[in-house]
């Protein structure tokens, strides 16, 4: 899941970034693709840390839910 919101974002940001900076700016090819490619990689690396805090989210939330499963079905027994 992390490596996929990363992956996600940054070929986003690659996206944009070639639209923006070769149709919007005007840039050369080199300086358009060299600056979307950067740009990418800053993004995978923000990206990692939006995937992981989502993943811990996902867990203690799961963690949560499965107490309160339990907690009903011990009153239910009783």
């Amino acid at each position: 899941m992390i490596h996929r919101i990363a992956a996600s974002l940054a070929l986003l940001a690659f996206a944009i970034c070639l639209l923006e900076g070769g149709f919007g700016a005007g840039n050369s090819f080199s300086t358009t693709i060299l600056r979307a490619l950067i740009a990418m990689g800053g993004t995978y690396c923000v990206g990692l840390v939006v995937g992981w805090a989502a993943q811990r989210m996902v867990q203690e939330n799961l963690r949560t839910e499965e107490e309160k499963l339990r907690k009903i079905q011990k009153s239910q027994e009783e």
